[in-house]
């Protein structure tokens, strides 16, 4: 097995000195059904057998050696002990997860949770808690919660320090309510049905998705208010930027705030998509069309994330590292081969690298 290393130094010349580490990748990876056999997901006929379990593992693990991200988020975390172990083995000393999946019958799971590896170590790990006040003014109950907890790990980062890194994994499009055909109805009161459950629980499930990102984005402001630390926001958004529903987490602009205050004040509190501060940079990204993260029938959207506060954008003054390369590894998507991709994600990962600014 490959010896739990930290990450080799990268360099870049400043101020005629090599400085260490000034290169940093950052991935978000949908691991769709990570679950160890003789466990079932969802239904008790879906179980790995120990070839398919092997594959998938292999498949992970090539993509880590591949492309080494020094931080990585994670979601459809089944198995968080397996996972851990599987990262060890390659060089990611730091691991945390702040939920369990659900279990049902003893070996049926239900509910995976996020969790984030990383080279670099991780100070400190919590759950994200929805503001209960802030709710019920939206309009939500006052129980209301995550649909997959978040998790927050503050990360002792090279050249930056402490830094808070956030996974998420929103509430999916699948309508929250469903109807299944009843056998004493006409197959037209049967499709009536189906179509107002689709109508009703397709828009409970935009409600709670939007909801997730708002309270989440207003507690992300409120910590970074108190600590300073900088951010990183990463996950399955299950949405697009956008469309509407979750654009409040890149909001950059109030009404009625002048354009001084805003440059003075608010530019902290923001975050970015990395694609937009990648085709910000110098490089020749004019007529590069950025990739999607997920298909589904002849459709196809960017559902991956990783968005970016002031202190990676280049074009604030106080910025440390900039975006030098943002990747979307697809290949088991457009091209799979089964020898090679049949047990590994339905999901692009998308990989930042992050520079030291010189």
């Amino acid at each position: 097995m490959p010896a739990n290393n930290p990450p080799e130094s990268e360099t870049v010349q400043s101020s005629n000195e090599l400085v260490p580490h000034s290169k940093l990748k950052i991935a978000t990876f949908n691991l769709f059904n990570y679950l160890e056999p003789p466990f079932a997901y969802y239904d008790f006929e879906r179980i790995y057998s120990a070839a398919q379990w092997d594959k998938k593992q292999r498949w992970i693990a090539d993509y880590l050696n591949e492309f080494q991200p020094d931080l990585v988020g994670f979601q459809e975390v089944f198995s968080p002990e397996s996972l851990c172990d599987l990262v060890l083995q390659h060089g990611y000393k730091h691991f945390a997860v702040v939920d369990q999946p659900e279990i049902v019958d003893d070996f049926i799971f239900r509910s995976p949770v996020v969790a984030i590896a990383s080279r670099y170590p991780i100070k400190n790990v919590d759950a994200v808690i929805p503001d209960t006040d802030l709710a019920l003014a939206m309009g939500l109950t006052d129980d209301f919660s995550f649909s997959r907890q978040v998790l927050r790990a503050t990360v002792d980062l090279p050249h930056i320090g402490d830094c808070d890194c956030y996974v998420v994994h929103f509430k999916s499009k699948r309508p929250m309510l469903e109807f299944e055909n009843n056998d004493r109805l006409s197959s037209e009161k049967n499709i009536v049905e189906k179509l107002k459950a689709q109508v009703a629980g397709g828009w409970g499930s935009t409600i709670q998705r939007g909801s997730e990102a708002a309270l989440l984005m207003v507690n992300m402001i409120n910590r970074r208010e108190k600590t300073g630390l900088p951010m990183v926001l990463m996950g399955d958004f299950n949405n697009t930027l956008a469309d509407g529903i979750l654009t409040h987490l890149i909001t950059d602009s109030l009404r009625f705030v002048s354009k001084y205050d805003s440059e003075a004040f608010l530019a902290k509190y923001l975050l970015k998509d990395s694609w937009d501060l990648y085709q910000a940079t110098d490089n020749d990204t004019e007529h590069i069309t950025r990739k999607a993260t997920h298909y589904f029938g002849e459709t196809s959207s960017v559902l991956d994330y990783i968005l970016l506060s002031c202190e990676f954008d280049a074009r604030c003054q106080s910025s440390i590292f900039e975006l030098s390369e943002y990747h979307t590894y697809d290949r088991h998507l457009i091209n799979p081969i089964f020898d090679r991709d049949g047990e590994s994600t339905d999901h692009g990962i998308v990989l930042v690298t992050l520079t030291l600014r010189s």
